[in-house]
């Protein structure tokens, strides 16, 4: 199959991670763990753009060795490690607030959340098995009705509408001074939409929502992680005669 357009390879990847870089048990696939790797020592960053907290990603940027920003919680906060901080972009206190006062709405919902709302700075996360239409039904009545409300693999989010993969991406290439037409990106959930539609090019993985297939520009054949084997093949034989 052909992964890439004529005439183009990236010179930088971004990347989901919950669902695109693992299964759906959260486990890390070593196909992508060694093809991210390589693409790295061919040049090419890689960047974490992922729903996921700061302290999550960090691990994983530190031990994969890359070399990108990471792009995390769906844009709400970005990091480098040429940066003296991260930047937060918005604040989670009110999506928390809004959380509890659904908890007030709908009988069992856990304002709590997922785990990691411990360490979320930008948004606020609910379990993914609840119910999203009265979720969604209460906000739009609610003095919160301007926050985004989104459903992963793995949760529900509850965003300030500046939170989005793509206009954390936006930023992060502001920052850095990259161009998005430069940039490949890679991912399986809703939450991704907004990043593909940001960078040059994206790749939904196997097992990724319809709508995010339909909005992609290649459809792996592969289930999530094993599609980095090939695709990596691809883009650094592209830079190679292309170079």
């Amino acid at each position: 199959m052909q992964w890439l357009p004529d005439g183009w390879y990236p010179r930088i990847v971004a990347v989901d991670i919950d669902g695109t870089l693992t299964d759906e048990n959260k486990q890390l696939s070593t196909i992508a763990i060694n093809s991210l790797r390589r693409l790295e020592e061919n040049g090419i960053p890689v960047v974490l753009s992922t729903g996921n907290v700061r302290p999550v990603a960090y691990g994983l940027w530190r031990f994969l060795g890359l070399s990108g920003p990471i792009c995390c919680e769906n844009g709400g906060v970005i990091w480098h490690s040429k940066w003296n901080q991260p930047l937060i972009r918005a604040s989670g206190s009110e999506a928390h607030q809004a959380a509890i006062w659904l908890a007030s709405q709908i009988e069992g919902l856990d304002a709590e959340g997922i785990e990691s709302n411990k360490w979320r700075e930008s948004e606020w996360c609910l379990f993914p098995y609840e119910d999203l239409e009265k979720i969604e039904e209460a906000i739009e009545k609610s003095e919160w009705s301007h926050l985004s409300v989104v459903r992963t693999g793995f949760a529900i989010h509850l965003m300030d509408p500046v939170v989005s993969k793509g206009q954390g991406l936006d930023e992060m290439c502001q920052r850095v001074n990259w161009d998005r037409e430069q940039i490949l990106c890679v991912g399986d959930a809703p939450n991704d939409l907004s990043m593909f539609e940001f960078c040059h090019w994206s790749v939904a993985v196997g097992g990724a929502f319809d709508v995010v297939k339909d909005a992609a520009d290649v459809v792996s054949p592969l289930l999530h992680g094993d599609t980095f084997g090939p695709l990596v093949d691809a883009i650094i034989e592209a830079k190679i005669a292309l170079s």
